[in-house]
């Protein structure tokens, strides 16, 4: 299971998404599903990891007009620290569990 989760600049949660895959479709549906919900309708930049499925799905939104052409995509490995930091609190809960088994 992968645990999608955008976060602002705070550092606060915006959204989280669960999905067994983590393939282009579910960044694509994650990436539009947190920007409908965003308080900040059109952010300047996302900061993502290194998954390659991000641009494509970046892309795709682009091209479909989901997604401002004004938004920059940036895949630094140490620029998405507040998300690994929102990203504790998380494994506090899951590591018990040994991680997340089903959707049920």
């Amino acid at each position: 299971m992968y645990l999608y989760r955008a976060v602002d600049s705070d550092g606060n949660t915006i959204d989280f998404f669960l999905r067994k895959t983590r393939d282009g479709k579910s960044a694509k549906r994650f990436l539009k599903k947190a920007l409908a919900f965003s308080r900040v309708p059109t952010p300047r930049v996302i900061t993502v990891d290194k998954n390659p499925a991000y641009p494509v799905a970046i892309e795709e939104l682009k091209e479909e007009k989901k997604m401002s052409e004004c938004i920059h995509i940036r895949q630094v490995k140490y620029l998405n620290n507040i998300v690994e930091h929102d990203h504790r609190f998380i494994k506090r809960r899951v590591l018990p569990m040994l991680g997340f088994k089903s959707f049920v």
